[in-house]
């Protein structure tokens, strides 16, 4: 069943729209060509239906995807748009951005659950990740679907600084990390999940047919506009 606005109280139905006008500004600083946020929202919340979370938990997972990366907005760095690799000091300052997006949300009157959930969102599975180097079951499970899902979300779309992967690739990668980055009872889970059940889990990956219709279109295209030129 998925989370649908009936199950929701007015008031969480009122803060979810709140949420969803912020992740959509969010997803624009961070310059996603696609709607990011509410995808891992829906990732997530299909993951969370195979663990049985309840409607509560589901609710703080889905607030935490819309605002996950709050923090990196709040931050105002030119570098997250950048096409080159970060420096060292750059990631370090990045590495703040879930602190504070928590603090972000704690201004928005969200729940603590959803609050703890963006602290925790770069948690690794082997302890490596920040702020607090948590590991295993000391990340609370909604964090550990939120890894993934965030994770294969930002894999299967285009950034400034590299191109989208496959659904096929992003999954793969899953794989190689499981045990390092992500829990590998979640990794499970997702791979369970039919890839064409929903339209959160496709690639936005330009595939070899769709770049060679683009160029073919663009050629037709500046076809069209020399022959309009030449007869005036």
């Amino acid at each position: 069943m998925n989370l649908t606005r009936v199950e929701l109280t007015k008031e969480q139905r009122n803060a979810e729209e709140s949420f969803a006008r912020l992740a959509a500004s969010v997803d624009e600083f961070e310059a996603y060509a696609h709607p990011h946020a509410t995808r891992i929202a829906t990732i997530s919340d299909e993951i969370a239906k195979l663990f049985h979370l309840g409607i509560e938990d589901r609710w703080a997972l889905r607030v935490a995807a819309f605002t996950h990366d709050l923090g990196e907005a709040a931050l105002k760095r030119d570098y997250i748009r950048y096409a080159g690799e970060l420096t060292i000091d750059e990631r370090l300052d990045l590495a703040r951005h879930p602190v504070i997006g928590e603090t972000e949300l704690a201004n928005a009157r969200a729940p603590r659950a959803a609050q703890l959930l963006v602290r925790w969102h770069h948690e690794w599975w082997n302890g490596a990740g920040y702020p607090d180097s948590l590991r295993e079951h000391q990340i609370p499970l909604p964090a550990r679907i939120l890894r993934v899902a965030d994770s294969y979300a930002a894999l299967t779309d285009a950034r400034p600084f590299r191109a989208a992967q496959s659904a096929e690739t992003a999954r793969q990668t899953l794989i190689e990390w499981s045990g390092l980055e992500f829990d590998p009872q979640v990794v499970r889970a997702f791979l369970s999940l039919p890839s064409g059940s929903n339209p959160a889990f496709n690639s936005y990956a330009v595939t070899p047919r769709a770049a060679a219709e683009d160029e073919a279109e663009a050629d037709e295209q500046n076809e069209f506009v020399a022959e309009k030129v030449g007869s005036e």
